[in-house]
């Protein structure tokens, strides 16, 4: 995080004595990045934090993938992933269903509207988009307030829940990294501040504000961590007192959300670059979004994006809101995610390029992934692939 931010009893010097009311000792915890080189925060607990009383295995849904071989183009219809009201029964974690995923970052589907377990991922940091509906997300840190449009960004380790609220189902993109993510350093200065030309700033960015407190003995936590060879595996620890036990903390490492209408397009007289929606990155991916926003104002020009080769990267769509004119005649729709890889000429389906001319503005939302090594299919992915995407610039399939 490029700013500081405290909550909640801290003591005047860091590694110092911190005494509770009645002459005790709190505990602290260093939680950093990149070993002791990078941001961190320092957290008070009233209970020893690495004090666990059991550890058994956590069998995660279907983690396993499968190359896009023979390569095609894709898209994936996740509204249909969840049928009817099953939903109400699942949660944020568990409920994940695995569509893309690669070494370095994997992508998610869940549809929920029952309280998630305790969970940290030990692998990287996630980053969260919320489709549709609203939550409390407890952590470690403090609450957070969770609505439609929000990032929700929780750094890797971070203890925390899930807590949806209303009665309509929360929808959420789940992008896991296997490092850290954050702002582009091309949007920060050199110590940490987002820069003038940056689409947001640290006002948009909203930390916890209160913690949570919360109280019990041999507690369940799920973590999601690296196994042998590299694989995606899961542990359950029962902790011997609740992890929610902090009394203060601070630091510039912290959960946080960042709505995407906070987000400032850029524009210019001909069609912007994609880095021009980028609002986070990651170890070989980064993640942009696409918002409603002016379009390109040269009196030739072509609004819709050009036809292009993703020579070293594989690019992901959520379709999210508003009417993607791009995609126009393709099926792609809300709750869409299409596949482009690397190897593969994309652009606008038939007829969006010349229906763009004299176009001022595009009422569109979504999120982009862009990998810079191949994306396999999870299991979510093959079975929300329509099968027919490939085709639609042809306007026929396969020759018998």
């Amino acid at each position: 995080m490029p700013h500081y931010r405290a909550l909640g009893d801290i003591p005047p010097k860091r590694h110092t004595q911190h005494r509770t009311p009645e002459g005790g000792l709190y505990y602290e915890e260093l939680m950093g990045e990149e070993g002791f080189s990078s941001d961190s925060s320092l957290l008070y607990h009233r209970h020893i934090p690495s004090a666990i009383t059991d550890s058994a295995v956590w069998e995660l849904p279907d983690q396993r993938t499968v190359p896009n071989h023979p390569l095609l183009p894709r898209h994936f219809a996740l509204h249909g992933l969840v049928k009817g009201e099953r939903w109400r029964d699942a949660d944020v974690v568990t409920g994940r269903r695995l569509v893309l995923g690669n070494g370095d970052v994997r992508i998610s589907y869940a549809v929920a509207g029952a309280p998630s377990p305790l969970y940290r991922n030990g692998l990287g940091d996630e980053c969260v988009y919320v489709e549709s509906g609203r939550a409390v997300v407890e952590t470690v840190f403090g609450r957070l307030t969770a609505r439609t449009g929000d990032y929700v960004v929780l750094p890797r380790a971070t203890t925390h829940r899930w807590l949806p609220e209303g009665d309509e189902p929360l929808r959420v993109y789940c992008v896991e990294g296997n490092s850290h993510i954050a702002p582009p350093s091309r949007y920060l200065s050199r110590y940490g501040q987002l820069l003038e030309h940056a689409p947001y700033c640290e006002r948009d960015l909203h930390g916890p504000t209160e913690l949570v407190e919360a109280r019990g003995q041999d507690v369940a936590i799920l973590v999601k961590h690296r196994g042998a060879g590299g694989e995606v595996v899961g542990t359950r620890f029962t902790q011997a007192e609740h992890p929610f036990d902090v009394v203060g903390w601070d630091g510039c490492l912290y959960p946080y959300t960042f709505n995407v209408a906070d987000f400032e397009p850029i524009t210019g007289r001909v069609h912007q670059p994609p880095p021009v929606h980028q609002v986070f990155e990651g170890n070989n991916f980064v993640i942009c979004n696409f918002v409603p926003r002016k379009v390109d104002y040269h009196p030739l020009s072509i609004p819709v994006p050009y036809y292009h080769s993703n020579v070293d990267s594989d690019e992901v769509m959520f379709y999210c809101g508003g009417d993607y004119e791009a995609r126009k005649g393709s099926g792609i729709g809300q709750g869409s995610v299409s596949l482009h890889p690397g190897g593969h000429s994309h652009g606008p389906q038939p007829g969006a390029y010349a229906r763009s001319i004299g176009v001022e503005s595009f009422d569109e939302l979504a999120v982009m992934v862009d990998t810079f090594r191949p994306l396999e299919l999870g299991e979510g992915g093959r079975a929300s692939d329509d099968g027919a995407y490939a085709w639609t610039w042809a306007g026929r399939g396969p020759q018998a």
